[in-house]
């Protein structure tokens, strides 16, 4: 009887638990893309502001993470080393993508606003 009772209450948790957290994320997302428009209507100036600085980190951040990445390589020799950098110059390769990715989202929120 009380291994029956222990089984249905944690049952009973672990269900609250999971529509619990399935509430969340969607409120959560939901509450993102009902404000994000407001926000950026509202605040173009700062937004563009905001995104220039986002893009400097981002780059600022590639170029550590690519020397880091580099000093990784040091201590190895041969084909090793060889594909070590060759990671590494991939890995930075993308970020740049990422940063004109986001350099490109900027300009065109930018001419969105200004026609708003």
């Amino acid at each position: 009887m009380t291994k029956n009772i222990l089984a249905i209450a944690a049952a009973l948790c672990l269900g609250l638990s999971a529509s619990a957290f399935a509430q969340t994320g969607t409120a959560s997302s939901s509450s993102k893309s009902a404000s994000a428009p407001a926000a950026s209507s509202t605040t173009a100036p700062m937004a563009s502001s905001d995104s220039k600085q986002d893009i400097k980190a981002m780059k600022k951040q590639a170029k550590a993470d690519y020397k880091a990445a580099k000093d990784k390589c040091k201590p190895m020799k041969g084909d090793e080393e060889k594909a070590c950098k060759k990671d590494a110059k991939s890995s930075y390769d993308k970020a740049q993508a990422d940063i004109k990715r986001a350099e490109a989202d900027a300009k065109a929120a930018k001419k969105t606003a200004a026609k708003s």
